[in-house]
């Protein structure tokens, strides 16, 4: 690792600790040159995801972009932010340990959609709504059966 103040490489670590909630490692480094002390994190390299549009563009995997999306769907619902962010660490989780590093955004729609419908059916609508860009109130009947009709199985098994 460089100093900062001389560009000298050679430092010994003088103390290691966990950092943002064990996601990284926090090093505290002294130059063995000029003994200046500095501060250094590692972090797990991960691959940037593609996102692959409905117009066959690509663009890179945007976490505030699904952040914004997830909480216009749950304004004036009891989903508070801290849940939001839950629930965009495990989508993101789930897209870094695929094979593939590029998903298509109907894909990521339909993921988004899985968890929505576990924590609330309005959130879910008005998501579906955007998503699957509905054009009249049949698409939202037709929505709200198929979630109704899920509702009823997964109480029956």
């Amino acid at each position: 690792m460089q100093c900062p103040a001389c560009q000298n490489t050679d430092s010994r670590v003088l103390e290691s600790r966990s950092a943002d909630a064990g996601k990284c490692v926090r090093r505290r480094r002294e130059c063995l040159n000029c003994d200046f002390r500095f501060t250094t994190y590692e972090r797990v390299e991960t691959v940037p995801i593609t996102v692959i549009k409905r117009s066959n563009a690509k663009e890179t995997f945007c976490r505030n972009k699904l952040i914004n999306g997830i909480t216009r769907a749950c304004e004036k619902t009891s989903i508070n932010n801290q849940r939001i962010e839950m629930m965009v660490d495990e989508i993101e989780n789930q897209l870094q340990q695929r094979n593939q590093k590029e998903i298509s955004s109907s894909d990521l729609g339909e993921i988004i959609l899985i968890h929505l419908k576990e924590i609330n059916e309005v959130a879910y609508i008005r998501f579906a709504s955007v998503y699957r860009q509905f054009n009249g109130i049949n698409d939202f009947i037709d929505t709200l059966e198929s979630f109704k009709s899920s509702e009823k199985f997964a109480s029956i098994v």
